[in-house]
């Protein structure tokens, strides 16, 4: 009988046209045990803007991308009421000037009015795509949250797409109330769009998707790669926002956990395959007061002495908004 009825939930999927069973391909070099160091920079690189200004109240979810000889932010701001999409720009990663806001929710439709952030961006082809969340607040007021696309050829001006390119999944699936926290990688010359998923208990998980285009997708017929921890352990109220890359023949993966307390900190994975994930002994907190309380939503870039990672911090323990939120730089490095 339960073999019977996982077939025909399989069938019933796969008739849908957007699930699948994949892997990613194979990462470059021999697989080979290593142990990773935390070095941050002490102070935040971005803060947050005056009062009254669409970025006043957080800084978090730093997107950053090599662009035009030097390195583009798209970071998420929030005002108090709703979250935007700002850009800011860089010679060397580290001393950042805003540029403004570039994307706002449209208030109507699909996208509600809450938030159009949290996204990702990845530079293909000479034009920049950015993936982010838009719909409710946890799919609590208005519209689930869904990812949507939005395409700029300038990293200044934003066309979005008129519809979410990641959808809900079906009824009393894993990602049934909600998908959010894009991250898109190229691999073997395909996307692969890492994310969260919200279930009707409200956990949240974290699985994959794959596409040709970046447009169309198919998720993971066996999502979710990544579940939250046992009791006590630093992700055991959900994790979310993961950051991935691949380097000495594995994919890694930095991702944010919540405790029961809704402090938040970084974890690491590792895999062979971008779907079968194990859990390192790494676990990032906050070591200064202005992220003593949160350290969430990285985005790497790996280099020659390691991996550098931009995040988010506040000293606020919340799972949303109002932390005081701020954004940092650190290296992941090589351990000796």
């Amino acid at each position: 009988m339960r073999r019977g009825l996982v077939l025909l939930a399989a069938a019933f999927l796969c008739g849908c046209g957007r699930y699948a069973g994949f892997t990613l391909p194979a990462p470059a070099g021999t697989p080979s045990e290593m142990n990773w160091q935390w070095v941050p920079e002490a102070a935040p690189v971005l803060e947050p803007g005056p009062a009254g200004t669409w970025d006043s109240s957080d800084v978090l979810n730093p997107s950053v991308i090599r662009w035009k000889g030097g390195y583009l932010n798209l970071y998420s701001g929030f005002d108090g009421r709703a979250w935007h999409t700002g850009a800011a720009g860089s010679p060397d990663g580290v001393h950042w000037t805003k540029r403004g806001r570039v994307l706002s929710p449209d208030g109507s439709g699909w996208e509600s009015g809450y938030i159009a952030a949290n996204g990702s961006a990845i530079a293909a082809g000479g034009r920049i795509r950015y993936y982010y969340q838009a719909g409710g607040h946890g799919g609590q007021d208005g519209p689930p949250p869904q990812i949507g696309l939005a395409e700029s050829s300038d990293g200044a001006t934003f066309t979005k797409h008129a519809k979410p390119v990641l959808t809900t999944g079906p009824y009393m699936s894993w990602d049934e109330r909600g998908v959010s926290d894009p991250y898109v990688i190229l691999a073997g010359g395909r996307f692969y769009l890492f994310y969260t998923g919200l279930d009707r208990a409200r956990r949240q998980r974290l699985g994959v998707a794959e596409s040709s285009d970046g447009v169309a997708w198919t998720k993971l017929l066996s999502n979710p790669v990544l579940d939250p921890g046992g009791f006590g352990e630093f992700d055991e109220n959900g994790l979310g926002e993961p950051a991935v890359w691949a380097s000495h023949g594995y994919y890694w993966m930095l991702y944010t956990g919540r405790d029961r307390a809704e402090h938040r900190r970084i974890g690491l994975a590792r895999s062979r395959d971008g779907v079968h994930w194990t859990k390192l002994p790494l676990v990032i907190s906050g070591a200064q007061p202005w992220d003593s309380m949160v350290v969430c939503d990285p985005t790497v870039e790996p280099a020659s002495a390691g991996v550098r990672v931009w995040f988010g911090g506040g000293d606020v323990a919340r799972p949303d908004e109002r932390i005081h939120g701020r954004i940092g730089v650190g290296l992941l490095r090589p351990a000796p």
